[in-house]
């Protein structure tokens, strides 16, 4: 049995096909299959059901990826340790960010990052706050940038920093004229959210909790903020920005975005980890280079 091996495992279960798990591991499909295969051999049970679309584990197969995630997250503990003995981070770092922080702060911390830390692969990965939770789980991922809260159990979270929550209405509407905003002015029936799985609509929706039985005009699918704003600008609809979000509205649309009233809510964005994370300077680093970030920003 070889870390390999297990790694190769752990990449089937985690994509529920040979192939796809081959192109991640950058080896053959007919390897990663003779590797796995040799495992089950030396084991003497069958771990993946080949027959189910997609692969998933047996029954055997569960309890050896248990401890298979366990023996690579050791592992590579120990490359960790000898890394910040030696003074050295490096190594690689998946990162999952859901799309209402991804677009507006990546690009802040990345160039210094890369810059500071030329021996670290930082992989990035877009994706909603459900499966973020479940890659971290399942440690396909090593960090996630994440609204503060809304993870489960045996995820933890470093608060970095407050995201306040401003409107942004219709050229149209009659709250266009206001310096800002109350919570009661805003008419649920004309409120366009993201699509149901955005964190952001539930924490708007939690917001405005005393008119959710209130049914919307409208009802748009949708799954990013700029396309809303579009519609915004083309109806007499009003939506609610993350303050991030709000640097990219064009100047001449500006007037269109309303500071909610003093006792409004923020989100809190944070970096959220596995409670038995081991790239503990690698994480660091990435936090401290987005802390770095918001000072200059």
């Amino acid at each position: 049995m070889t870390i390999i091996q297990l790694e190769y495992l752990l990449a089937v279960a985690n994509c529920g096909s040979f192939s796809l798990a081959a192109g991640q591991c950058f080896v053959t499909q007919p390897s990663l299959s003779m590797q796995i295969k040799a495992l089950e051999e030396e084991l003497g049970v069958i771990l993946l059901d080949r027959t189910k679309k997609p692969v998933i584990p047996t029954e055997a197969g569960e309890v050896v990826l248990n401890n298979a995630r366990e023996a690579i997250r050791s592992y590579n503990y120990v490359k960790e340790s000898v890394n910040e003995l030696k003074g050295e981070i490096s190594g690689t770092l998946r990162l999952g960010v859901i799309p209402t922080i991804g677009p507006y702060l990546i690009h802040r911390f990345i160039p210094g990052f890369i810059a500071k830390y030329p021996r670290v692969e930082l992989e990035i990965f877009e994706m909603d706050t459900v499966p973020i939770c479940e890659a971290l789980g399942r440690d396909s991922l090593d960090a996630a940038l994440v609204s503060s809260g809304t993870t489960p159990d045996g995820i933890m979270e470093y608060e970095l920093f407050s995201d306040r929550f401003h409107a942004y209405v219709s050229p149209s509407s009659e709250l266009v004229d206001r310096t800002n905003i109350r919570i009661e002015d805003i008419d649920l029936r004309y409120l366009i959210l993201l699509t149901q799985g955005h964190c952001l609509r539930d924490q708007v929706l939690e917001l405005c909790a005393g008119k959710r039985a209130v049914k919307g005009r409208y009802n748009f699918d949708c799954g990013s903020l700029e396309t809303i704003m579009h519609i915004v600008d083309c109806t007499n609809c009003m939506t609610i920005l993350p303050e991030m979000a709000t640097a990219f509205v064009p100047a001449e649309r500006r007037e269109q975005l309303k500071p909610l009233a003093k006792g409004a809510t923020s989100r809190k964005i944070a970096l959220a980890v596995r409670r038995t994370y081991v790239k503990h300077s690698i994480i660091s680093a990435l936090r401290d280079a987005i802390l770095e970030s918001q000072k200059n920003s």
